[in-house]
């Protein structure tokens, strides 16, 4: 059997650079994030059940309407339960049909959210990227033009990093250049491959 290896870390720690990292080693990546954002757009079901809970301005001329839901579920956090209740079913589902059909030794689902929903108990391993906050902050603030404040409230609602390293079953560190980070991708990839063996 394939294993199932999840990857994550806070905002800005360069989980997806990772994730790209182990592609080019020929390892399939699941972005739950990018999946779930294709799931709200195309599935009927989920997107009838979300115009249900977040009303008919949750979708302009069929696309989602993401500063809208974003401004109703970051000032409510029973709809944002209420949202994800809805959404991280259709995505396990969609990933476990996407699963079936890889073939390599193991493959990675990246996403941000794993050990807050319980998904680290769906998987074999999870790799949690790490780097330091001021680190984080700066890549965020280049990358999405945010202020630090705004970067630091998204920090603050996150589940703490340093929790995450602690249940990781391997860590990658992401402080320095890429050239650091692909050596420990290198080290990693072969140290999965021996599991599944």
């Amino acid at each position: 059997m394939t294993l199932k290896v999840g990857i994550t870390g806070g905002i800005g720690t360069g989980k997806t650079a990772a994730s790209k990292m182990f592609e080019e080693l020929g390892i399939p990546v699941f972005n739950a994030d990018k999946e779930a954002k294709w799931i709200m757009n195309s599935d009927k079901k989920v997107k009838t059940k979300l115009i249900k809970l977040l009303g008919e301005q949750a979708y302009i001329d069929n696309e989602l309407n993401r500063p809208y839901i974003a401004n109703k579920i970051f000032t409510d956090s029973s709809l944002k339960a209420k949202m994800e209740a809805i959404v991280h079913p259709a995505v396990r589902d969609h990933f476990i049909n996407w699963y079936t059909r890889q073939e390599a030794p193991y493959i990675l689902k990246e996403a941000a959210l794993i050990y807050e929903i319980g998904d680290h108990e769906n998987l074999d391993y999870v790799i949690v990227v790490d780097a330091p906050e001021h680190v984080r902050i700066e890549r965020v603030k280049q990358r999405d033009n945010s202020t630090i404040e705004a970067i630091r409230s998204r920090i603050k609602n996150q589940m703490n990093q340093s929790e995450k390293v602690k249940l990781a079953n391997f860590i990658l560190k992401n402080e320095k250049d890429l050239e650091f980070l692909k050596s420990q991708v290198l080290d990693l990839d072969k140290k999965i491959r021996l599991l599944k063996s």
